[in-house]
Protein backbone atom coordinates (compact mmCIF):
# COMPACT_ATOMS: atom_id res chain seq x y z
CA UNK A 1 0.00 0.00 0.00
CA UNK A 2 1.28 3.34 -0.69
CA UNK A 3 -0.53 6.90 -0.56
CA UNK A 4 -1.20 8.22 -4.19
CA UNK A 5 -0.67 12.33 -4.08
CA UNK A 6 -0.76 12.60 -7.96
CA UNK A 7 2.83 13.73 -7.71
CA UNK A 8 5.74 11.75 -9.04
CA UNK A 9 7.34 10.24 -6.15
CA UNK A 10 4.33 8.52 -5.66
CA UNK A 11 3.93 7.63 -9.62
CA UNK A 12 7.44 5.96 -9.77
CA UNK A 13 7.06 4.42 -6.29
CA UNK A 14 3.25 2.50 -7.62
CA UNK A 15 5.16 1.57 -10.69
CA UNK A 16 7.81 0.15 -9.54
CA UNK A 17 5.77 -1.93 -7.25
CA UNK A 18 3.90 -3.16 -9.73
CA UNK A 19 6.86 -4.32 -11.66
CA UNK A 20 8.16 -6.38 -8.62
CA UNK A 21 4.95 -7.56 -7.32
CA UNK A 22 2.35 -7.65 -10.18
CA UNK A 23 -0.78 -5.37 -9.89
CA UNK A 24 -2.89 -7.50 -8.17
CA UNK A 25 -0.70 -7.13 -4.64
CA UNK A 26 -0.54 -3.04 -4.81
CA UNK A 27 -3.30 -0.72 -3.66
CA UNK A 28 -2.83 2.99 -3.92
CA UNK A 29 -5.12 5.51 -1.41
CA UNK A 30 -6.03 8.95 -2.57
CA UNK A 31 -5.90 11.15 0.22
CA UNK A 32 -6.72 15.11 -1.35
CA UNK A 33 -7.11 18.00 1.16
CA UNK A 34 -8.91 21.27 1.39
CA UNK A 35 -4.87 22.28 -0.87
CA UNK A 36 -5.19 19.31 -3.23
CA UNK A 37 -5.70 20.58 -6.71
CA UNK A 38 -8.30 19.09 -9.09
CA UNK A 39 -5.29 18.14 -11.18
CA UNK A 40 -3.16 16.30 -8.83
CA UNK A 41 -6.49 13.95 -7.84
CA UNK A 42 -7.02 13.48 -11.22
CA UNK A 43 -3.03 12.60 -12.45
CA UNK A 44 -3.13 9.74 -9.07
CA UNK A 45 -6.76 8.36 -10.75
CA UNK A 46 -5.22 7.95 -13.84
CA UNK A 47 -1.78 6.11 -12.76
CA UNK A 48 -4.06 3.89 -11.00
CA UNK A 49 -6.14 3.42 -13.48
CA UNK A 50 -2.94 3.12 -16.05
CA UNK A 51 -1.30 0.54 -13.74
CA UNK A 52 -4.40 -1.41 -12.90
CA UNK A 53 -4.26 -1.58 -9.94
CA UNK A 54 -7.01 -0.93 -6.97
CA UNK A 55 -7.14 2.94 -5.05
CA UNK A 56 -9.42 4.02 -2.43
CA UNK A 57 -9.71 7.45 -2.31
CA UNK A 58 -10.14 8.73 1.55
CA UNK A 59 -10.70 13.05 1.77
CA UNK A 60 -8.70 14.37 5.02
CA UNK A 61 -10.68 17.43 5.42
CA UNK A 62 -13.34 16.69 7.45
CA UNK A 63 -10.86 15.07 10.06
CA UNK A 64 -8.27 17.59 9.84
CA UNK A 65 -10.54 20.68 10.52
CA UNK A 66 -11.49 18.15 13.36
CA UNK A 67 -8.05 18.36 14.40
CA UNK A 68 -8.17 22.19 14.37
CA UNK A 69 -11.08 22.43 16.49
CA UNK A 70 -9.95 19.80 18.88
CA UNK A 71 -6.29 21.17 19.00
CA UNK A 72 -7.76 25.21 19.95
CA UNK A 73 -5.99 24.68 23.64
CA UNK A 74 -2.58 24.48 21.61
CA UNK A 75 -3.29 27.43 19.37
CA UNK A 76 -4.63 29.38 21.97
CA UNK A 77 -6.64 31.65 19.24
CA UNK A 78 -3.51 32.31 17.47
CA UNK A 79 -4.36 30.26 13.84
CA UNK A 80 -1.25 31.98 11.96
CA UNK A 81 -0.25 29.56 9.74
CA UNK A 82 3.27 27.74 9.85
CA UNK A 83 3.92 24.44 9.58
CA UNK A 84 2.13 23.19 12.40
CA UNK A 85 -1.07 23.05 10.22
CA UNK A 86 1.22 21.18 6.94
CA UNK A 87 2.16 18.65 9.27
CA UNK A 88 -1.54 17.68 10.84
CA UNK A 89 -2.26 17.17 7.67
CA UNK A 90 0.80 14.80 6.50
CA UNK A 91 0.47 12.60 9.86
CA UNK A 92 -3.58 11.94 9.37
CA UNK A 93 -2.56 10.64 6.43
CA UNK A 94 0.08 8.37 7.43
CA UNK A 95 -2.43 7.31 10.14
CA UNK A 96 -4.86 6.64 7.59
CA UNK A 97 -2.25 4.66 5.65
CA UNK A 98 -1.07 2.66 8.61
CA UNK A 99 -4.89 1.77 9.41
CA UNK A 100 -4.75 0.30 5.90
CA UNK A 101 -1.52 -1.79 6.56
CA UNK A 102 -2.52 -3.16 10.28
CA UNK A 103 -5.81 -4.42 8.67
CA UNK A 104 -5.16 -5.74 5.32
CA UNK A 105 -1.46 -6.95 6.29
CA UNK A 106 -0.35 -4.64 3.66
CA UNK A 107 3.24 -3.10 3.77
CA UNK A 108 3.53 0.54 3.60
CA UNK A 109 5.45 1.79 1.01
CA UNK A 110 7.66 5.51 1.57
CA UNK A 111 7.94 7.35 -1.37
CA UNK A 112 10.36 9.97 -0.01
CA UNK A 113 13.28 10.59 -2.46
CA UNK A 114 17.35 11.79 -1.26
CA UNK A 115 16.82 15.27 -1.89
CA UNK A 116 14.18 15.60 0.51
CA UNK A 117 15.54 13.57 2.71
CA UNK A 118 18.91 15.16 2.61
CA UNK A 119 16.89 18.66 3.71
CA UNK A 120 14.37 17.25 6.34
CA UNK A 121 11.86 17.95 3.91
CA UNK A 122 8.98 15.96 5.37
CA UNK A 123 6.92 15.35 8.23
CA UNK A 124 7.92 12.63 11.31
CA UNK A 125 4.84 10.16 11.48
CA UNK A 126 3.41 11.29 8.50
CA UNK A 127 5.03 11.18 4.75
CA UNK A 128 8.33 9.60 6.79
CA UNK A 129 6.10 6.54 7.41
CA UNK A 130 6.61 3.18 5.97
CA UNK A 131 7.95 -0.48 6.09
CA UNK A 132 10.22 0.70 2.98
CA UNK A 133 11.76 3.75 1.45
CA UNK A 134 12.18 2.56 -2.06
CA UNK A 135 13.34 5.99 -3.77
CA UNK A 136 15.61 7.36 -0.67
CA UNK A 137 18.68 6.55 -2.26
CA UNK A 138 18.13 8.74 -5.69
CA UNK A 139 17.75 12.28 -5.95
CA UNK A 140 14.46 13.88 -7.03
CA UNK A 141 16.48 14.87 -10.27
CA UNK A 142 16.42 11.33 -11.11
CA UNK A 143 13.48 10.43 -9.98
CA UNK A 144 12.37 12.29 -13.38
CA UNK A 145 14.76 10.28 -15.34
CA UNK A 146 13.35 7.19 -13.54
CA UNK A 147 9.96 8.02 -14.82
CA UNK A 148 10.73 9.09 -18.11
CA UNK A 149 12.60 5.58 -18.33
CA UNK A 150 9.48 3.77 -17.26
CA UNK A 151 7.29 5.81 -19.93
CA UNK A 152 9.57 4.94 -22.50
CA UNK A 153 7.40 2.44 -24.19
CA UNK A 154 4.29 3.64 -22.93
CA UNK A 155 2.35 6.23 -20.83
CA UNK A 156 1.97 4.82 -17.24
CA UNK A 157 3.11 7.66 -15.67
CA UNK A 158 0.48 10.47 -16.37
CA UNK A 159 2.53 13.31 -18.32
CA UNK A 160 1.37 16.27 -16.52
CA UNK A 161 2.69 14.54 -13.23
CA UNK A 162 5.67 14.69 -14.93
CA UNK A 163 5.81 18.39 -16.33
CA UNK A 164 4.39 19.90 -13.00
CA UNK A 165 6.12 21.73 -10.59
CA UNK A 166 6.43 19.77 -7.52
CA UNK A 167 4.28 20.13 -3.95
CA UNK A 168 3.70 19.06 -1.06
CA UNK A 169 -0.06 20.67 -1.48
CA UNK A 170 -0.68 21.65 1.99
CA UNK A 171 -1.28 24.99 1.70
CA UNK A 172 -2.36 27.19 -1.08
CA UNK A 173 -0.05 27.13 -4.22
CA UNK A 174 2.51 25.78 -2.33
CA UNK A 175 5.88 24.83 -4.64
CA UNK A 176 8.78 22.95 -2.90
CA UNK A 177 10.87 26.18 -4.31
CA UNK A 178 9.25 28.08 -1.78
CA UNK A 179 12.02 25.99 1.15
CA UNK A 180 13.99 24.12 -1.11
CA UNK A 181 16.57 25.59 -3.51
CA UNK A 182 15.52 24.27 -7.40
CA UNK A 183 16.50 20.65 -7.53
CA UNK A 184 18.21 21.15 -10.68
CA UNK A 185 20.80 23.50 -8.19
CA UNK A 186 20.30 21.44 -5.11
CA UNK A 187 21.20 18.25 -6.26
CA UNK A 188 24.10 18.26 -7.72
CA UNK A 189 25.79 20.51 -4.46
CA UNK A 190 23.86 17.19 -2.27
CA UNK A 191 25.89 14.83 -4.57
CA UNK A 192 28.93 16.87 -3.92
CA UNK A 193 28.46 16.90 -0.13
CA UNK A 194 27.40 13.24 -0.01
CA UNK A 195 28.69 11.03 -2.25
CA UNK A 196 31.61 12.66 -2.98
CA UNK A 197 32.74 14.04 0.59
CA UNK A 198 33.11 17.63 -0.64
CA UNK A 199 33.63 20.93 1.76
CA UNK A 200 32.52 23.88 1.62
CA UNK A 201 35.33 25.42 0.60
CA UNK A 202 35.70 23.15 -2.25
CA UNK A 203 32.53 24.01 -3.74
CA UNK A 204 33.40 27.72 -3.28
CA UNK A 205 36.44 26.94 -5.14
CA UNK A 206 34.34 25.38 -8.17
CA UNK A 207 32.16 28.21 -8.39
CA UNK A 208 29.49 27.14 -6.42
CA UNK A 209 27.26 30.30 -4.15
CA UNK A 210 28.79 30.37 -0.82
CA UNK A 211 25.18 31.56 0.38
CA UNK A 212 23.22 28.35 -1.13
CA UNK A 213 26.69 25.85 0.66
CA UNK A 214 25.08 27.32 3.51
CA UNK A 215 21.59 26.73 3.49
CA UNK A 216 21.52 23.44 2.13
CA UNK A 217 24.53 22.54 4.93
CA UNK A 218 22.13 24.23 7.86
CA UNK A 219 18.89 22.38 6.31
CA UNK A 220 20.92 19.19 6.50
CA UNK A 221 22.07 19.52 9.94
CA UNK A 222 18.96 20.71 11.14
CA UNK A 223 16.77 17.53 10.36
CA UNK A 224 20.02 15.07 10.95
CA UNK A 225 17.19 13.69 13.62
CA UNK A 226 14.73 12.49 11.16
CA UNK A 227 17.31 10.01 9.57
CA UNK A 228 17.38 8.12 12.65
CA UNK A 229 13.85 7.27 12.72
CA UNK A 230 13.54 6.14 9.15
CA UNK A 231 11.89 3.42 7.67
CA UNK A 232 14.82 1.00 5.86
CA UNK A 233 16.11 2.01 2.58
CA UNK A 234 16.74 0.58 -0.71
CA UNK A 235 20.37 1.35 -1.43
CA UNK A 236 22.00 1.72 -4.73
CA UNK A 237 24.50 3.85 -3.94
CA UNK A 238 27.53 4.04 -1.92
CA UNK A 239 26.24 7.07 0.42
CA UNK A 240 22.36 6.57 1.11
Amino acid sequence: VLGLSGGIDSAVVAALAVEALGKENVCGILMPSPYSTLHSLTDAVDLANNLDIKYLVIPIEKIYMRYIKDLSPIFDGDHHWDNTQENIQARIRGTILMSYSNRKGALLLNTSNKSELAMGYGTLYGDLSGALMVIADIYKTQVYDLANHINKNSVIIPVSTITKAPSAELRPDQKDTDSLPEYSVLDPVLHSLIEEGKTKEELIKEGVDSALIDKILTLKARSAFKAHQMAPVIKISNKP
